[in-house]
């Protein structure tokens, strides 16, 4: 079993908060962006607290997502890269290889949704390309996609082509026009709402306009078809606490003085 948490933190030093939830959730993959901390203090401030030592694993060309591993940092290779994506292949003895797909979209101030929906069908086929040359499609893809599962960039075919349910993800792909595009799935739908065991969502945001969600679920995790026997819906989770600190304020939405603007997520891969 892997552990992987991901979170935006909003460039805060939440270097305790992080040293927290590594030794509460025993994780084996930290993945932050927006992270202001400098690395060699927080792999400082990890291996104090840590039995097994972690490993600050930089890629070659994307400096805005920073991955700590307590696998050798040899064993998650990057084999493509963007300033804001990493696609890493985890390769761990005697187990099955996945490919890790860490990204970090613009946000909706910079970006149009249209161009966040154009993007994602660069970042589909980027995935696609890793996949052939990985030769499997064991992919997961984390992040912060500045997008809901909703959106058009997340569940469109040319897009990343998300959807809610395992039934239709298990089909692995549909054909538009004779051609195959094929599916992930999009767990966190279920965490979406009051009716979900944590936080509703991972951000929220409230402006005095006519259209507005309140919480959203930029933060996600995707699952490709082939690794879903190794996932299971209970083990991923929106962090609201790191055992010691809440991350919510009294109102009940992120507390940017004791967090981030973003929830972390945690979820596990059974290898």
């Amino acid at each position: 079993m892997a552990v992987f948490l991901f979170w935006n933190l909003n460039n805060k030093p939440l270097k305790d908060s992080i040293v927290r939830l590594a030794v509460r959730y025993e994780i084996d993959v930290l993945i932050f962006v927006e992270m202001a901390i400098r690395p060699e203090v927080l792999l400082t401030a990890l291996n104090r607290e840590n039995s097994f030592p972690y490993h600050y694993a930089p890629g070659i060309g994307c400096e805005k997502i920073h991955i700590f591993t307590r696998f050798a940092d040899q064993l998650i290779r990057p084999i493509y890269e963007e300033s804001r994506l990493t696609i890493r292949h985890l390769t761990l003895p005697a187990q099955a290889k996945i490919l890790l797909v860490a990204v970090h979209f613009p946000s909706k101030l910079c970006w149009t949704d249209d161009s966040q929906a154009a993007e994602c069908g660069e970042l589909a086929r980027a995935i696609r390309e890793a996949e052939e040359q990985a030769g499997h499609s064991r992919t997961v893809v984390v992040g912060d996609l500045n997008m809901n599962p909703f959106e058009t960039g997340v569940v469109s075919a040319s897009g990343l082509h998300a959807v809610m349910s395992r039934s239709i993800a298990q089909k692995k792909t549909r054909l538009i026009n004779d051609r195959p595009y094929p599916f992930f799935y999009n767990p966190m739908w279920s965490l979406f709402g009051d009716a979900s065991p944590g936080p509703p969502g991972t951000y929220y945001y409230c402006r005095a306009e006519h259209k507005v969600f309140f919480w959203n679920m930029f933060d996600q995790v995707l699952i490709r078809p082939d690794l879903l026997k190794s996932f299971d819906n209970n083990d991923l989770k929106i962090l609201d606490s790191d055992g010691n600190t809440s991350f919510l304020s009294s109102r009940g939405v992120p507390n940017q003085k004791s967090g981030s603007d973003h929830l972390p997520i945690l979820f596990k891969i059974k290898l």
